[in-house]
């Protein structure tokens, strides 16, 4: 799969982009005419080992599953939206409409998030029927960017260089923080996003052009990074490629956000618009929402890690062009989670970033700038260094500590005890703790989120952070569901779990009768 659409002419020389202008710090090319690339001791770069990288990646993958799996199994999920995903594929596993019951009582997830590419999880669920199998799966994704991105800078730069942006690239911020914030779509496009810029350093355009192409199933805003492929392919002397290209990523931004959303959503609109142009319930116009893409420390603390993560050599590159539409989305944004180093929207900018990094340190070897072609020479042992330091911060340091990998304390045992009074194939309506422990085998709903539904069980953590304490349980049930009455099944520490005493409704809203 890394070698696709590899020939002898793709094969670039170590120190310059191919095809491109190597910038006016570039030393001019004294190699006597008629050497070819391919044909000096410089042709070993493209038998660079892979085993290393598949070892490293290997770790990583089990350091990022070690993680995400403990958090899961000490009820820690920071989120819905691992219930989310795997109802999403638990329906695709089940040949049916991707129907989301958290998000409201038969919600199709696609007038949501455009991510059709999560369906091919589905077999990976025949397997393993569990929020843990997506879990896996992402782990895997993201340590298949970090094999794609180390060895193609090996290719490039040669030496030792690989394995040091492995891993840096491996234990990078976006990264940790996307496995910390559980499962989502966007892990597809961690080594699509690798394999695209792999293509255009090495070279191997119509391999680029092939790889974008499916990041417009990944999620709807991604169209528009497609776009910036074809501008530079365009930019690098394939101008019919990357003008169809470019129009192709066009087309599947509009086509996406203003036809095929709104067509599967209920509302039949893009609800995303909103993050855009209102700041609670006050209207902000596109105007203000440019002017403010820079007016918090927190987006300019985001700016200032991803350049430096790279030791700023990205800074080099043109690849990084590639990182500006996500980045323009969040900046205009008056949703504040978009902004900072947290969640996982940063996750698909690490590939672009440390590719452009080794780009970027291609670029500087030449130089006619001294302190350039200097710092050239310890730019990837100074980021690698950068993600080791800043990783005492971050999730994966947890591994470090002993009560990681304890799932017998209090708190989890009555988290299970409720779960296993729950009964298998039950509508349950419950909040974020056990969420995603239920959504195998049960169907599953948001509390307060499914009106009218009378599900059979109300499952809640008392200590999830309500608005108002919830003094009686029961009565915040009916009160919920005033149309079925509810009794107590069990308590045990901060978990309740309420049984429906009244008779099924014969009508529930998003279930279609047989």
């Amino acid at each position: 799969m890394l070698e696709l659409n590899k020939s002898g002419t793709d094969r670039s020389e170590p120190g310059r982009l191919p095809a491109q202008d190597p910038g006016p710090d570039a030393a001019p090319d004294t190699r006597p005419a008629g050497d070819s690339p391919s044909s000096g001791p410089d042709a070993a770069a493209d038998r660079v080992p892979l085993r290393p990288y598949l070892i490293a990646g290997a770790i990583l993958c089990a350091l990022y599953f070690l993680y995400a799996y403990f958090q899961y199994a000490r009820f820690g999920s920071p989120s819905w939206d691992l219930g989310i995903f795997e109802q999403e594929v638990r329906a695709y596993a089940g040949f049916d409409a991707p129907v989301v019951d958290i998000k409201g009582p038969g919600y199709l997830i696609l007038g949501d998030h455009f991510s059709p590419i999560v369906a091919l999880l589905a077999p990976l669920y025949w397997i393993w029927p569990s929020a843990e199998s997506l879990l896996f799966a992402q782990a895997a994704l993201f340590a298949l960017g970090a094999v794609i991105v180390g060895r193609t800078t090996q290719q490039i730069l040669g030496g030792r260089s690989g394995l040091c942006v492995t891993v840096a690239y491996g234990l990078s911020w976006g990264i940790q923080e996307a496995v910390k914030a559980d499962f989502h779509e966007i892990a597809f496009a961690v080594p699509l996003l690798a394999l695209v810029c792999r293509a255009l350093l090495l070279k191997r355009y119509t391999a680029a052009l092939l790889w974008s192409l499916p990041l417009v199933l990944v999620k709807e805003d991604l169209g528009a990074t497609v776009a910036v492929v074809g501008f530079l392919l365009f930019v690098y002397g394939r101008r019919l490629q990357g003008a169809l290209l470019a129009a192709f990523g066009v087309a599947a931004f509009v086509v996406t956000l203003v036809v095929l959303i709104p067509a599967a959503s209920s509302a039949g609109r893009y609800d995303y618009w909103t993050k855009i142009d209102k700041n609670g319930e006050q209207d902000v116009s596109m105007l203000d929402s440019v002017l403010g893409v820079l007016d918090s420390s927190v987006k300019i603390e985001m700016l200032v890690f991803l350049m430096g993560i790279t030791a700023f050599m990205a800074l080099r590159s043109p690849l990084t062009l590639l990182i500006l539409p996500t980045l323009g989305w969040r900046l205009l944004s008056q949703d504040s989670n978009h902004w900072g180093m947290v969640w996982h929207y940063s996750a698909i900018l690490m590939p672009v970033l440390f590719l452009a990094l080794a780009d970027g340190v291609r670029r500087s070897r030449g130089s006619h700038r001294p302190w350039l072609a200097s710092y050239a020479k310890v730019a990837v042992p100074v980021a690698a260094a950068i993600a080791v330091a800043m990783t005492q911060h971050l999730p994966l340091r947890d591994l470090l500590r002993p009560d990681t990998y304890r799932t017998d304390d209090a708190r989890s045992q009555a988290a299970r005890a409720a779960l296993d009074a729950i009964p298998a194939g039950s509508r349950v309506e419950t909040d974020i703790t056990l969420m995603a422990h239920l959504t195998s085998d049960r169907t599953v709903y948001w509390v307060g989120g499914a009106p009218g539904t009378a599900p059979d069980i109300v499952a809640i953590n008392l200590d999830f952070g309500w608005s108002r304490p919830i003094q009686d349980p029961v009565a915040y049930a009916e009160q919920l569901h005033p149309e079925a009455r509810y009794r107590l099944k069990h308590r045990g520490g901060s978990f309740v779990v309420m049984e429906r005493t009244t008779p099924e409704p014969a009508t529930i809203p998003g279930v279609r009768g047989d």
